[in-house]
C-alpha cells in the first residue's frame, strides 16, 4: 500500500482524536462522579434537551467508530509494510 494511505489515516486519526475529546467533554455528567465533586452536580434546565443529548451520543459513537477504524487500518498498513 502506498505511503499516502498511511498519511491520510494519520491525519484522520488526529482529527477524530480531537473531535472525540471535545465530544466527550460536552457530555453532561450523570452525577456521583468526579464532576459532582467540583460543582458539576448542580443541574440546570438550560443544559439541553434529550434530543440534543441523543444526537451528541450518536456523534460520539460515530466518531469513535471512525477513530477505531483508523487505528485498525494503520495496524494493518504497518503489518503489510514491515512484513
Amino acid at each position: 500500500m502506498p505511503i499516502e494511505f498511511a498519511y491520510t489515516l494519520i491525519v484522520l486519526l488526529i482529527i477524530t482524536s480531537i473531535l472525540l475529546t471535545l465530544l466527550i467533554l460536552l457530555h453532561r455528567g450523570k452525577g456521583g462522579g468526579m464532576s459532582s465533586m467540583f460543582g458539576g452536580g448542580v443541574t440546570s434546565s438550560l443544559a439541553g434537551s434529550s434530543v440534543a443529548e441523543k444526537n451528541l451520543d450518536r456523534y460520539t459513537v460515530l466518531v469513535g467508530i471512525i477513530w477505531f477504524a483508523c487505528i485498525v487500518g494503520l495496524g494493518f498498513w504497518l503489518k503489510t509494510t514491515l512484513a
